[in-house]
């Protein structure tokens, strides 16, 4: 069941309906869309009750005005864009119930560019190739496959948490975001064409600044700063990109593709800046400055897996799960996870910084799936 929710009065700079995006149709010429800044509206839609895969609104540097037409649990995470409720400042980074008829407006920019809103029951739209993300170049996903204008409608599905009107915050002990600023070290791993560069290319990039240019969207930031230099050219015979591909053309100057990325490409790639830092970069304006530091394949992963205990910890504090069952999302889908004897994996459903690791396994459209999790202990 979907309940008409939400009526945009002012659609703002850029408004649009995204989820974690579009996989397995690369090799389509689909590109993967999805929210720039992943881990926000990860952390929206588990404070509002959601799984953190489902659909909620990117909001881009100068926010709608919305109207709910039925009362919702809300919360805005990631860029501080002024947000109102009822026109009296609305906290961000925890969950805020709206009442029927209540408003939600934006300021102006304050620190960062783009803020995810979600709410109870997440963002109702078509399923397109097991996503709900809006692929602006391509036309459809999303809310029409466009940015959202004045007069549109959105509905919100089924949530045991619509009603609640109770706030749930971050745990005490993980900061909220509350500055991004101007200045970005943004973590790289080199490849896959580093080799194409000369010596002092690769220098050049890791020991360099570099400046948002104007040209700046959801398929990629331009950034301005000292060329880098390749051995012999920039084009190389057209290969498959990967999110955080730094491209570098024949100019000399890098290239950081991002979600509306195409699916290949035939610039070298000096390197990729790891996934844990996208949506650090994709809060960042033109003008900001950003640095490049090296990291390797196993320091990245180490990162990443920091983040999901990160994850992990809010879900557990704020009591997303109810049944204390694991579960893993794909393609829109929720799948139990079971252990070596085909029970159910739940969580103590505790906060502990102890941790065991188990090994589970996971049965996808027939398929069976063999993997370790850590978990938190009492």
């Amino acid at each position: 069941m979907v309940n008409p929710t939400m009526e945009i009065v002012s659609p703002g700079l850029l408004t649009t309906v995204q989820d974690l995006g579009r996989t397995g149709y690369q090799r389509y010429g689909i590109p993967v869309c999805g929210a720039l800044d992943s881990v926000s509206l990860r952390i929206a839609n588990i404070l509002v009750g959601n799984r953190d895969h489902l659909a909620g609104l990117e909001i881009t540097a100068i926010g709608p005005t919305i109207r709910f037409t039925e009362g919702a649990t809300i919360a805005v995470v990631g860029a501080d864009l002024e947000p109102t409720l009822n026109g009296n400042p609305m906290p961000t980074w925890e969950s805020v119930y709206a009442e029927t008829g209540s408003v939600l407006g934006f300021g102006m920019p304050r620190d960062g560019l783009r803020a995810y809103l979600a709410v109870s029951g997440g963002i109702e739209a078509p399923l397109v190739m097991k996503s709900r993300s809006t692929d602006l170049k391509g036309g459809f996903g999303g809310f029409a496959g466009r940015a959202l204008a004045a007069g549109d409608v959105l509905a919100t599905g089924d949530s045991p948490h619509r009603g609640v009107t109770s706030s749930r915050r971050l745990p005490p002990e993980i900061s909220r975001q509350t500055t991004y600023g101007q200045y970005f070290d943004i973590r790289v791993v080199l490849g896959p064409q580093d080799g194409a560069f000369t010596e002092e290319g690769v220098y050049t990039l890791l020991n360099s600044e570099y400046t948002v240019s104007n040209d700046a969207d959801r398929t990629g930031y331009r950034l301005e700063g000292p060329t880098i230099e390749h051995i012999s050219g920039a084009d190389i015979v057209s290969d498959g990109t990967s999110l955080g591909s730094i491209q570098v053309p024949g100019g000399g100057t890098p290239i950081v593709l991002l979600a509306d990325r195409g699916t290949t490409g035939g610039y070298t790639k000096i390197g990729t800046v790891i996934s844990p830092d996208i949506g650090l970069i994709a809060q960042a304006m033109p003008g900001a400055r950003i640095r490049f530091v090296q990291v390797t394949v196993e320091e990245a992963r180490q990162i990443l897996l920091e983040q999901e205990r990160m994850i992990a910890d809010i879900k557990v504090f704020v009591g997303l799960d109810l049944t204390g069952a694991f579960s893993i999302s794909a393609s829109g889908s929720d799948f139990t996870v079971l252990d070596s004897d085909d029970r159910i994996v739940t969580s103590p459903g505790t906060h502990s910084t102890n941790r065991t690791t188990r090994q589970v396994s996971a049965t996808v459209e027939g398929e069976r799936f063999e993997f370790e999790i850590e978990v938190a202990t009492p």
